[in-house]
């Protein structure tokens, strides 16, 4: 099969075995795969992301001296089960899969594995319980982002989120992107979303922001006040003191940008008793003032991925017409186009997500 290679600090396009599937495992033809912001890092910087995973309990065990195909993103469609394992889908069935894959008893993660190629090649090797049907005729190119639409979704299910909420968030790349489409579905309002982009900010439009904000012309905690506070409200430490008159709008900020500084700049433009849900993957060392967070007692949360049960939902809300994906699919490449859309992938104004066609 053809794959586009991770190989000593670029991406080739060569040819591997096709994998074969074991007692369990499907093989299935790989249709569609978006790129992650977190491919980009482990490209970039390959071997902080290896020992951060170490140091972090192993949670990928990729060598950044061997061969990986990326790709944790994906749709593909049944090909052939593996031996003694009954065929309960038909051949050309579209799937999708959470990112990794079941031997017997141990659990192996797709994208970033040595052993096991990504999205990023023609064949996978997924386990069949794993497998969920793609339903209502779902393109694979949208089915294909089930997987970052459920990192969003997964964020605002882990908010504690109630209906007086104001949410913020803080970045509008396709982390941001999905949580904001999950805040829409919660019906929490009016959404605030900030970034520095225009092409982002007019895609936080098109999938659902009420209010967006350019922080180099406004701040965004200065948005929200205004947004959040009710008429008669009274801010004076008297009033505030004594609990007198209406009170501020509670505060939801999700950070979603993952770059070192802003976890403080949250802390510090944050109104009091707000709660922070850190979604962005900073792979950085970063420093806060914990003082912010202890006078105005902040909540500080940090989330990552999604449950079996989210991912799941998060494929029939694409299916189901409730979160539209089409605006965020800015580039579809063949496997030769990889290396080049990791590049282009760099310029905000240029790309939201790209899909790769391993047959293109």
């Amino acid at each position: 099969m053809k794959a586009a290679v991770f190989r000593k600090g670029s991406i080739v396009v060569d040819t591997l075995p096709d994998p074969e599937p074991a007692e369990g495992q499907v093989l299935v033809r790989t249709l569609a795969s978006g790129i992650c912001g977190s491919d980009l890092h482990a490209a970039k910087h390959t071997h902080q992301f290896v020992d951060l995973a170490k140091r972090a309990g192993n949670r990928w065990s990729m060598d950044a001296d061997r061969d990986v195909v990326f790709g944790h993103e994906f749709c593909c469609e049944v090909v052939e089960y593996g031996p003694n394992t009954p065929a309960r889908l038909s051949p050309g069935t579209l799937v999708c899969s959470m990112p990794l894959t079941l031997a017997g008893e141990t659990v192996q993660g797709i994208g970033y594995s040595n052993d096991i190629a990504g999205g990023f090649a023609q064949y996978m090797p997924l386990a069949d319980r794993m497998l969920l049907v793609v339903p209502n005729g779902l393109p694979a190119d949208r089915a294909a982002l089930t997987e970052p639409i459920a990192v969003g979704w997964h964020a605002v299910q882990h908010a504690r989120l109630a209906p007086e909420d104001v949410p913020l968030v803080v970045g509008c790349g396709p982390v941001g992107l999905s949580v904001i489409a999950g805040l829409v579905l919660k019906n929490i309002h009016p959404i605030i979303a900030a970034d520095f982009s225009p092409a982002r900010r007019a895609l936080a439009l098109k999938m659902g922001a009420d209010i967006v904000i350019d922080p180099a012309e406004t701040s965004p905690y200065d948005a929200w006040r205004q947004t959040a506070t009710p008429p008669g409200y009274d801010d004076s430490r008297y009033a505030q003191l004594f609990g007198l008159g209406p009170k501020l709008r509670p505060a939801v900020i999700f950070e979603c940008v993952g770059v070192p500084g802003v976890i403080q700049q949250v802390m510090e433009g944050a109104p009091a008793s707000a709660r922070i849900v850190v979604v962005g993957v900073c792979m950085q060392t970063d420093r806060i003032e914990p003082f912010f967070g202890i006078v105005k007692q902040l909540n500080v949360q940090f989330v990552l991925a999604y449950t079996g049960q989210e991912f799941a939902e998060s494929l029939h809300h694409i299916a189901e017409g409730k979160i539209d994906v089409v605006p965020l699919v800015t580039g579809t490449v063949s496997l030769a186009g990889v290396s080049d859309a990791f590049a282009a992938l760099a310029n905000p104004e240029q790309h939201a997500k790209v899909i790769v066609d391993p047959w293109a």
